[in-house]
């Protein structure tokens, strides 16, 4: 099969992102959300990004980048959406019973060649297909952020995803540029090894052995990451709480968040998108 559209659901930071990323590699894309406001502020962070990234740097003319944020319909019409779609990338919140709805829901409404792909980070793609009735056609391609600098993607292939399936999902990441990891579904994925580092941060963080500043030197200097395990946590601390709840859910207790990691959600301290974490930040 030829894709020759992508539909992606959720304007979140990834959402707006992958919607970004499929429009410079030259497909046609729909891009959806259930709030015009949230939708128009992806659209405007696309914009800005095509700006300061590509024209500003010299690696695009502004003509150039005003035919890629016109390969991009955005809309709030779920069907609009989805209608010629060949695939369908859903990036909503990391919440199993939502996109178990969204995926029936898709079942429901897509043409029936239309292969349906999550972004998940951790949640078993088996079980978010389990509604369908297309469940050879249910993948996950999880992306990392920020998706313009790290060009890593992880396909999961469900219990009953095709090879087909599997082979176009690894075709599309080519023509992305990405580096690709196949494996089985399982829960955690990738995000269980990151959100267990963190975690086991967090108790050295609160047994005073150390600083989020200590971690982040050591994994830096010492294990050669880019960025510092606690930077990484601060992008989005509730996502780390989840996937670790998640973990315990599937795994046992062993994998359960730190009672420090709790408090701050319930406190609000998200990091990045609150300002505040285990660092503080300037709010633009």
């Amino acid at each position: 099969m030829e894709v020759k559209k992508i539909c992606v659901l959720g304007v979140g930071t990834i959402g707006y992102q992958l919607a970004q990323l499929a429009a410079q590699t030259g497909y046609s894309v729909s891009l959806r959300d259930i709030d015009d406001k949230i939708v128009q502020d992806g659209a405007q962070n696309i914009k800005q990004e095509l700006k300061k990234f590509f024209v500003d740097k010299g690696k695009m003319t502004q003509a150039e980048a005003d035919q890629v944020y016109g390969r991009i319909k955005f809309t709030t019409d779920l069907k609009e959406a989805v209608k010629d779609a060949d695939v369908v990338i859903e990036a909503v919140t990391e919440d199993m019973a939502l996109k178990k709805r969204v995926f029936k829901e898709l079942d429901e409404i897509c043409a029936r060649h239309t292969i349906l792909v999550s972004n998940t980070s951790s949640l078993s793609i088996t079980e978010i297909g389990s509604l369908t009735k297309r469940q050879d056609k249910v993948i996950g391609m999880h992306f990392a952020n920020p998706v313009a600098l790290l060009t890593f993607c992880e396909i999961i292939r469900g219990f009953n995803t095709s090879e087909e399936t599997v082979n176009i999902a690894k075709d599309l990441s080519l023509k992305f540029k990405r580096d690709i990891n196949v494996v089985k579904d399982a829960p955690g994925q990738s995000a269980r090894l990151l959100c267990v580092q963190i975690n086991e941060a967090i108790k050295m963080i609160a047994e005073g052995i150390c600083t989020p500043e200590d971690i982040d030197r050591n994994t830096k200097m010492a294990l050669g990451h880019r960025w510092g395990l606690m930077e990484v946590a601060d992008i989005n601390l509730e996502l780390t709480y989840n996937v670790l709840k998640y973990l315990q859910q599937e795994y046992g207790d062993r994998y359960a968040p730190h009672p420090l990691l709790k408090q701050m959600v319930l406190a609000g301290r998200l990091g990045k998108k609150t300002g505040k974490g285990f660092y503080e930040y300037k709010k633009k």
